[in-house]
């Protein structure tokens, strides 16, 4: 087996890969991961003077409209198409406009962590932007985010480039969501998270991904990262949510969803297993999830 552990869009890795490769094979492979990572940040981190998002942050209402018009780069389609459908279905809930929220309670560049005296609700996706890829037309300057979906989605594009490279049997965990390609079922710990040093479940995954969030990781003050756009709070009834999909993209996005919306809702147009956790620690789990909690 191969192995790789480092740190990337603030969080650690571990890639295990069923077969040893060849040092140079590997050291080639390596720089492929990191080269690939390093440029979907420059697209799509709000913490980057030269991303795309900062750049639309920056339009001003006068600009042209050729000013105000953004060729996306050509993994941005799969990304936007599922925050447009999951922002539909959640009635705006899900949206990647909430990146001025949470920069003005405090999570913003400099990571302050101190919150503005006043804060504006999210817009709508209409009052900002029109999309029809590979084109992004900006109404007026709005600070986007893409933290709910875009850990899963830079996880399938490692995967997918491992596959191209005849790399098929493989394990990508970023800080938890984690990308499965092989025969053999692994078991994942569900952290608990009032104890993160405690597991308080486990789930069984064979070929798909698992992604879990909670409010625990990323909290200050009185809210965390998971914020009602509209109501500018944060979930205090469901504490924590696991997702299995077969791709991580879809499973990272859905968890934001479900703090949010009943699952009823999704299942109607997406195939996904979930289980998520209430304050009073009460579970809520589908039929088919693989996996359980501890009694």
């Amino acid at each position: 087996m191969t192995q790789f552990n480092f740190k990337a869009i603030g969080t650690m890795w571990q890639i295990d890969i069923y077969e040893n490769l060849q040092e140079a094979r590997e050291a080639e492979i390596f720089s492929i991961i990191r080269n690939r990572i390093e440029t979907f940040e420059s697209h799509y981190s709000r913490f980057r003077d030269e991303s795309i998002v900062t750049k639309i942050s920056k339009v001003k209402v006068g600009d042209s409209t050729g000013d105000r018009t953004f060729v996306l780069p050509s993994d941005a389609e799969k990304m936007f198409n599922i925050y447009k459908y999951l922002y539909i279905l959640t009635n705006g809930l899900f949206t990647p406009l909430i990146g001025g929220v949470l920069s003005d309670f405090g999570y913003d560049s400099k990571y302050s962590l101190q919150a503005k005296s006043e804060i504006e609700k999210a817009p709508t996706w209409d009052e900002v932007m029109e999309y029809n890829y590979p084109k992004l037309l900006i109404k007026k300057p709005a600070l986007l985010d893409f933290g709910a979906a875009g850990k899963g989605y830079i996880i399938d594009i490692i995967g997918e480039l491992f596959e191209e490279n005849n790399i098929n049997e493989y394990c990508i965990d970023a800080g938890g969501d984690i990308r499965h390609r092989n025969n053999n079922v692994i078991r994942v710990g569900l952290e608990n998270p009032e104890d993160t040093n405690q597991v308080i479940g486990v789930c069984e995954l064979g070929n798909e991904s698992i992604c879990g969030s909670a409010g625990n990781r990323r909290a200050w003050g009185t809210v965390n990262h998971i914020m009602n756009p509209k109501t500018l709070e944060s979930s205090s009834e469901i504490i924590a949510v696991w997702v299995t999909a077969k791709n991580t993209m879809l499973a990272d996005a859905l968890t934001t969803c479900l703090f949010f919306v009943p699952a009823s809702i999704l299942t109607l147009h997406y195939q996904f297993e979930y289980i998520l956790l209430r304050k009073d620690f009460s579970i809520e789990k589908s039929a088919n999830f693989s996996g359980e909690f501890f009694s």
